[in-house]
């Protein structure tokens, strides 16, 4: 019972400070921390591979499954939109 409630404290300060963090951040900088932001997502889907791999029931494997599949679109998504950007700022 203390190790949930001690993760579900790291898990709310970690989303409180990434929101701050965020948030000061100027557009100018966006794109290539948008980047870095990929690449550490690419370590969730690794640590999501080893939880499904690792599952000792059947819920613990849909909910690593289900990690790796939307790990996977964040990465997805990250790398296409900052692409996007990247184009914008292109000479034609």
């Amino acid at each position: 019972m203390t190790e949930i409630l001690f993760s579900f404290f790291v898990f709310t300060l970690a989303a409180f400070l990434g929101f701050e963090l965020i948030s000061k951040v100027p557009p100018t900088l966006h794109t290539p921390l948008m980047s870095g932001s990929n690449a550490i997502s690419g370590v969730t889907i690794v640590g999501a591979l080893v939880v499904a791999g690792e599952a000792s029931t059947p819920i613990l494997t849909g909910v690593g499954t289900l990690a790796v599949i939307l790990a996977t679109l964040n990465v997805v998504g990250g790398f296409l939109v900052t692409d996007r950007m990247l184009r914008m700022f292109k000479r034609k």
